[in-house]
């Protein structure tokens, strides 16, 4: 299942420092949508605002039709750092998913049955004993997104999930996430500063400007982009 989610008037201060200004987005269900921008413009602040984890200054923001005042069921979020339990199992983290979620408690088998099937769909079927410390960095991140899809959310958002990895590993493991999002239906909203990123995995792309943040282009890439619409966009994706 896959749920949509609405941005309507969304700003947010800091203070007295405006960082996101007007945003007004809808994303439909099953939707695979970048948020763009440059540092600083307000791209992990909206999407923490979306996952419920802050609350605007000014607007709100819908999923399903369900107002977001704090974190909501069926929305999970992957970070930028996989965040995983050192002391726990590969097997383990995988499971804190579904513990949120309930499931672990309600049906411990078809629980284990759930991680095991992500494990071997991220490569990682024969890891489930080990401790993250004994994992390369991607495959950490491949551990983080199995917890996150793990209670087959409605809405996918990542922050940032493939700027700490190499060039190999993060076209890998963003074709884990291309096929394990499709495959679910999942609705997806990614925040990152790599085209290449947005173009690998989403079919638009809402490009911020920033100081404050404000929606400057929102732009269709499931069929890639021209060079000149490339070079504008690179141009303000490294504006400081």
């Amino acid at each position: 299942m896959s749920l949509p989610v609405t941005i309507a008037g969304l700003s947010h201060r800091y203070g007295r420092r405006l960082v996101l200004d007007g945003i007004d987005l809808t994303v439909a269900a099953g939707e695979r949508v970048a948020l763009l921008g440059a540092s600083g413009a307000g791209k992990s602040t909206l999407l923490q605002i979306v996952a419920g984890l802050a609350k605007p200054s000014d607007g709100v923001v819908t999923i399903g039709g369900r107002r977001v005042d704090a974190p909501l069921p069926g929305v999970t979020m992957m970070l930028q750092r996989p965040a995983l339990l050192p002391w726990a199992t590969v097997r383990q983290n995988v499971e804190l998913g579904l513990r949120f979620s309930g499931l672990a408690r309600r049906d411990p088998d078809l629980a284990r049955m759930r991680v095991n099937t992500l494990l071997a769909q991220i490569g990682l079927g024969d890891r489930g004993d080990a401790r993250p410390t004994e994992l390369s960095g991607g495959q950490q991140q491949r551990v983080a997104l199995a917890r996150a899809l793990a209670p087959k959310p409605d809405v996918l958002l990542l922050d940032e999930p493939f700027s700490a990895l190499d060039m190999g590993t993060r076209a890998a493991l963003r074709a884990d996430v291309l096929r394990l999002a499709t495959d679910a239906g999942t609705t997806l909203i990614l925040v990152s500063h790599d085209l290449a990123d947005a173009e690998a995995l989403c079919t638009r792309a809402v490009l911020l400007s920033g100081h404050p943040g404000r929606v400057a282009e929102d732009l269709a890439i499931e069929n890639g982009i021209d060079e000149a619409t490339r070079g504008r966009v690179a141009a303000r994706l490294d504006a400081a």
